[in-house]
């Protein structure tokens, strides 16, 4: 019998079991595949905030990236390389919103050297650019490392049958609670309301003679040097879903795709591919992630005491699963996200600590209920 069983080993998955292993729980933690074996092992893994007009996405990723710099630093500061950040805008119209940004933050902004700035394409030289402290973690390294003190299963969930208070999975394990960290693969628990986005994503670590001290942003990612190599990534394909798409996947054109984007940044030179690593993202319609209880869909609509044409609903009248949730729809975000996301989960459970109306799965099925 286990306090909490995960479904899904990526860093949503990785980080609830680090909250709850923390708190003396005990937890199993499932996947398919392994450890961050999917869209979180393809993730450059840069810790970085929102650089945008102002909105509810960049106001929690604001938050998101000071608390999980910070987390990464105490807690794992051996997986975290940091570096200075420098976020170069792709057009002039990018250029003018960094500008706006820059006016309105409260984040602490360097000016970039300029010998680091020489470096750059022309081109890039004449946009509008930010820099400031952030990082870069091992993606594979900090998900392992998270989910050391979870029983780990290499095992698709099948089953998940809700009985007698206790949550059997597979016929075999129980838990009191249950999280689902699926991504945008096919969940155990189908609820149409529930409508997220597959983004593929595609990494590449490339040995080159060219050094970099920077986690260089424009219109590809390209993380610091290591010992030689850096990691270009990861370029998103919202087209490309492996469980959906007739053909493979082809690697030696998203190679090409990263490199030829990093090379509108600056130079490469002398460059060896070592690696590929892909894997399917998940995104929300709304952007924004989802945290929280998952509504029963149709013991919610069978009750005819609730108004599913309220544009304002209270989201306490509908009926939810018992002890069910989800952490998901990170995006390309989800090393920012996911500490700072499962605490405020892990503390709703444990705690009873309220989480934000925008955060919850409950939104979409009040518009989903209004179209149908």
């Amino acid at each position: 019998m286990y306090d909490l069983a995960i479904i899904g080993a990526g860093i949503n998955g990785a980080s609830m079991a680090y909250e709850f292993a923390s708190a003396d729980k005990k937890v199993i933690l499932f996947d398919t595949e392994g450890i961050a074996k999917g869209g979180s092992g393809a993730a450059g893994a840069f810790i970085s905030p929102k650089f945008s007009k102002a909105g509810e996405l960049k106001e929690l990723l604001g938050h998101a990236f000071l608390y999980s710099l910070e987390f990464y630093e105490k807690n794992f500061s051996e997986f975290l390389t940091k570096a200075p950040l420098l976020h170069i805008a792709k057009d002039e119209a990018d250029s003018l919103m960094l500008k706006e940004y820059k006016k309105e933050t409260a984040l602490k902004l360097k000016i970039p050297p300029e010998e680091v700035v020489n470096t750059l394409h022309p081109h890039a030289r004449t946009l509008e650019n930010i820099s400031l402290d952030a990082g870069v973690v091992n993606a594979q390294k900090i998900c392992e490392a998270m989910s050391k003190n979870a029983h780990f299963k290499k095992e698709k969930v099948e089953s998940l049958v809700y009985d007698d208070g206790i949550w059997i999975i597979n016929e075999t394990y129980s838990a009191k609670d249950v999280v689902l960290a699926t991504g945008a693969y096919k969940a155990v628990i189908k609820e149409p309301y529930i409508n997220l986005r597959g983004i593929w994503g595609h990494r590449i670590d490339i040995r080159t003679s060219t050094k970099n001290e920077h986690s260089i942003h424009q219109y590809v990612s390209i993380s610091p040097s290591k010992e030689g190599v850096l990691a270009l990534g990861a370029t998103h394909n919202v087209h490309y879903h492996p469980q959906k798409s007739s053909e493979p996947y082809d690697v030696d054109a998203g190679r090409k795709e990263l490199l030829e984007k990093a090379s509108r940044t600056f130079a490469l030179e002398d460059i060896e591919i070592i690696r590929d690593y892909t894997g399917l993202r998940s995104g929300s319609v709304d952007y924004m992630p989802l945290v929280g209880s998952l509504v029963m869909s149709k013991e919610t609509l069978a009750c005819k005491n609730i108004n599913v044409e309220n544009k304002k609903p209270n989201y306490e009248e509908y009926t939810y699963y018992p002890n069910l949730y989800m952490l998901n729809g990170s995006a390309g975000y989800g090393f920012v996200l996911a500490p700072y996301l499962a605490k405020i989960l892990s503390e709703h459970i444990l705690y009873n600590n309220k989480i934000d109306k925008r955060l919850l799965p409950a939104r979409f099925f009040g518009r989903w209920a209004r179209r149908v």
